[in-house]
């Protein structure tokens, strides 16, 4: 089973009424414990990676790494999906590279100004007339999910526009819309616990009701927990207090139509924190297994309990068969 479609993973969610976690790994320890996570729940999942985004020495290292792991899990159903691919030239790296699933995000330029509506629908529609014949899945983006950058800048949020939904579904063909709602990524997102006024969860019944065959996706929906964020900072950090998305909004967002839930930072925060801490206690140590082992276990519990919640658990019997 193992390497699937996002289609063919997404059109399962729907007719069981869940969603699908999508995890950002950027090392193979990493995706053990999303796979292990996974096994655990007998969940399918998407291991997602963000190209230039490893410690590894190139994307298409680690990317092997990333297929060889997989392997080892026949029995679940598991999308391998470049998330925010950048440019064309991206999503075709990773489509050689094989994974089965690229996201092109066409609402940024190359410059980091937001594209235009039709710069948006050529750059996803050429990727699609790629993709598809190759049997690969094709997510776009409609308005821009924002958030914080790794240079501690914010990228601003633009919402997506519901009467665009249709005009670019059918000028593009994707598989999956990431719906701009007042998400945003990263370890920063909300001054304040969330209502209404940054989160506009709305949007996303209008949109689904606009294109009922395509896959709705929430991006930037990492919780940020309180107790994972002190773990990191007793133990060196400086994080700010900041707020992301309630469970329970996961929750209602797939009763209205969500099918994939991106979330990075929950997992990057239990395994930082876990190393964070596992090395604050032990002074001498400098072998870096056991404080990686710490670290891959607590990204592992993460990921299980985000699956629960994602009402995933328990669904990786679903397909009799098939690969990407």
């Amino acid at each position: 089973m193992a390497l699937v479609t996002l289609r063919q993973a997404l059109d399962q969610a729907r007719s069981g009424g869940y969603a699908v976690g999508a995890f950002n790994v950027s090392d193979v320890l990493q995706a053990e414990a999303v796979l292990d996570a996974a096994a655990e729940t007998s969940s399918p999942v998407i291991l997602a990676s963000l190209a230039g985004v490893t410690a590894h020495a190139s994307d298409e290292r680690f990317w092997a790494g990333l297929h060889r792991l997989i392997d080892g899990y026949p029995q679940l159903p598991i999308v391998l999906h470049l998330d925010h691919g950048p440019t064309y030239d991206t999503c075709v790296r990773a489509m050689d590279s094989g994974f089965s699933s690229v996201m092109i995000d066409g609402s940024l330029n190359a410059d980091g100004r937001p594209a235009t509506f039709d710069e948006n629908v050529a750059v996803t529609a050429k990727v699609a007339a790629v993709a598809h014949p190759r049997g690969i899945s094709v997510e776009g983006e409609l308005g821009t999910i924002g958030g914080s950058k790794t240079d501690g800048s914010r990228a601003a949020i633009v919402l997506a526009d519901p009467d665009q939904a249709r005009e670019f579904v059918a000028a593009t063909a994707v598989d999956a819309l990431a719906v701009a709602i007042g998400t945003s990524h990263g370890a920063y997102k909300f001054d304040s616990p969330p209502d209404g006024s940054v989160l506009h969860m709305a949007l996303i019944e209008k949109i689904a009701a606009q294109v009922p065959e395509t896959h709705l996706v929430m991006h930037g929906s990492s919780s940020l927990p309180a107790e994972l964020r002190e773990q990191n900072n007793r133990y060196g950090a400086g994080l700010p207090e900041s707020w992301g998305v309630p469970d329970a909004e996961k929750v209602r967002s797939i009763a209205m139509g969500v099918r994939k839930i991106n979330q990075g930072m929950d997992s990057h925060l239990a395994f930082t924190g876990a190393v964070r801490e596992s090395l604050g206690i032990d002074g001498l140590n400098v072998d870096p297994a056991p404080y990686l082992r710490a670290g891959r276990e607590a990204m592992q519990r993460m990921v299980a309990a985000r699956m629960r919640i994602f009402g995933s658990a328990g669904q990786a019997g679903y397909l009799s068969g098939g690969t990407a």
